[in-house]
């Protein structure tokens, strides 16, 4: 199936185009020249009759003639997923908010108390410092009062700036298509999708495995096995069963001859490819970081997924397939903020992470951890948790994010759905202003220089004619000869005795 002619989508849904793939046929907002990315936009989640139901329920009105009544439906099943965002970041804008309006109103210093704030909401001392200087920098030399609306720009762009940036590189910034946030696939057809999935306990991996299976199988038509590795913890087996019969996908888990992770995850590993699966998410122990028994036997299960998948051999030998597994993503609890951050950093070091799971922001009021998180590591946020249901997985836009996190537009609970574009436009006006007052400043300065006689006015330097200047004559009562001079004679007087 083939999505045409969707250009309309873009005014309710801010969808630029959909590709489908000829294999796994999910949709995704873009391709990349050497992995498939997975862009389910949180506009085409399952409600009643969810998913492309909404696309043909579109092209059906619009054949009928009724074509506002389709993009009725369309605009009311966005305002949902809207409402949700709003929903989810609720106390983490409420507290946010409630300390800039008190900012604003208290008639105190701005740049010392915004400084507090900015720390207190989680966002982490580079972000803080980096909305600092762009407030300095705005407000030096300007003659206009710095309104809520001005600060609130600020900070929408830089919060924008610092989660857009993460997960790229070098690479990736010539690959204008290229979305750091998008869950990356298999592009072989040979290859199952294989997703690793870590984090320690009660951080909400394994409710997340069962949330992404469901979208996945119901969004994207995959056939998905979830690999019940976690066989440390009572329980954990079972749970990820009752999440794989929640989402309707099967579940491979330990038997008499597979009991440890290592081996159930080769033998989910056999049945993937057996079965045909498009994607395999498994299910790792949780543990602390500092228990090297448990790092190690998680890079052990890389190695695995990296030598069955192997696509060459050598001396007999199979060749790991280090594109393996897609991604392998930390699952971390919104409300613990940036004290996840030693283990996050000693298994990106030790396993190698790709992106970033946040979960229980509705319940936490620390959801600008999300921005620490991310910068500090260097990761892109891919998928937040924002509610217990089943389709309370969404994907990770920062714009969507931060206008939810500041209470801004649709997704942050505002009636002014043009508000992001306004405010955006805001920030654009001040930088532009800034820049201008800096080139004056410069202009004026350089108007202030002197200009020396016989200089060109354009010149830096002096263009004078040195053949005209005589030349001083040689000092002969400097200190140096009079030293020389006194040691002559001393040495005349000891030859005449």
């Amino acid at each position: 199936m083939k999505l045409t002619n969707l250009a309309i989508l873009s005014l309710i849904a801010s969808v630029d185009a959909f590709t489908v793939n000829t294999k796994n046929s999910f949709i995704s907002k873009t391709t990349q020249k050497t992995s498939t990315q997975l862009g389910v936009f949180d506009f085409f989640k399952k409600r009643a009759e969810e998913g492309v139901d909404q696309l043909k329920n579109l092209s059906s009105k619009t054949a009928e003639g009724k074509f506002m009544e389709g993009l009725s439906d369309a605009a009311t099943y966005t305002s949902t997923t809207n409402q949700a965002f709003a929903d989810g970041l609720a106390k983490s804008r409420n507290q946010l908010l409630y300390n800039l309006d008190d900012l604003l109103n208290g008639g105190g210093d701005i740049i010392e108390e915004l400084e507090d704030i900015l720390l207190q909401a989680d966002l982490g001392t580079k972000t803080s410092m980096d909305v600092m200087d762009e407030v300095r920098s705005l407000r030096t030399d300007s003659t206009q009062i710095f309104s809520r609306d001005d600060l609130r720009s600020i900070l929408r762009g830089k919060l924008i700036e610092v989660l857009q940036a993460a997960g790229r590189s070098e690479e990736s910034e010539d690959d204008e298509g290229f979305n750091p946030q998008a869950i990356q696939f298999s592009t072989d057809d040979k290859l199952p999708t294989v997703l690793f999935v870590m984090g320690a306990n009660g951080m909400g991996k394994t409710t997340t495995i069962g949330k992404l299976a469901s979208r996945l199988k119901n969004e994207g038509n995959q056939t998905v096995l979830l690999a019940a590795c976690d066989t440390f913890r009572a329980g954990a087996v079972e749970q990820l069963e009752m999440w794989g019969e929640r989402a309707e996908v099967d579940c491979y888990g330990p038997n008499e001859q597979q009991k440890t992770p290592s081996a159930v995850l080769y033998g989910a590993l056999d049945k993937t490819i057996e079965g045909n699966y498009d994607v395999l998410i498994v299910d790792t122990s949780g543990r602390l970081s500092n228990n090297d028994a448990l790092t190690e036997e998680l890079a052990k299960m890389k190695r695995v997924i990296q030598k069955r998948l192997s696509t060459e051999e050598k001396d007999d030998k199979a060749v790991p397939n280090y594109s393996v597994p897609h991604e392998t993503l930390l699952v971390i609890d919104a409300a613990q903020g940036r004290m996840a951050l030693d283990s996050a950093k000693v298994w990106n070091k030790e396993i190698g992470l790709s992106g970033l799971v946040l979960t229980k922001l509705d319940g936490s009021a620390r959801g600008g951890s999300v921005v620490a998180v991310s910068r500090e590591l260097g990761l892109p946020v891919k998928l937040i948790g924002v509610g217990e249901k089943i389709e309370d997985l969404r994907d990770f836009d920062p714009e969507s994010f931060v206008d939810g996190l500041l209470g801004i537009g649709a997704a942050g609970g505002s009636k002014n759905k043009n508000e992001g574009k306004a405010l955006a436009g805001r920030l654009d006006e001040m930088r532009k202003a800034r820049d201008q007052r800096a080139q004056e400043m410069k202009k004026q300065e350089k108007e202030k220089i002197p200009v020396a006689a016989g200089a060109s006015p354009n010149s830096n330097e002096m263009d004078i004619d040195m053949s005209d200047i005589p030349t001083p004559p040689q000092n002969t009562r400097n200190p140096a000869n009079k030293a020389k001079n006194k040691n002559k004679k001393k040495k005349k007087r000891k030859g005449k005795r």
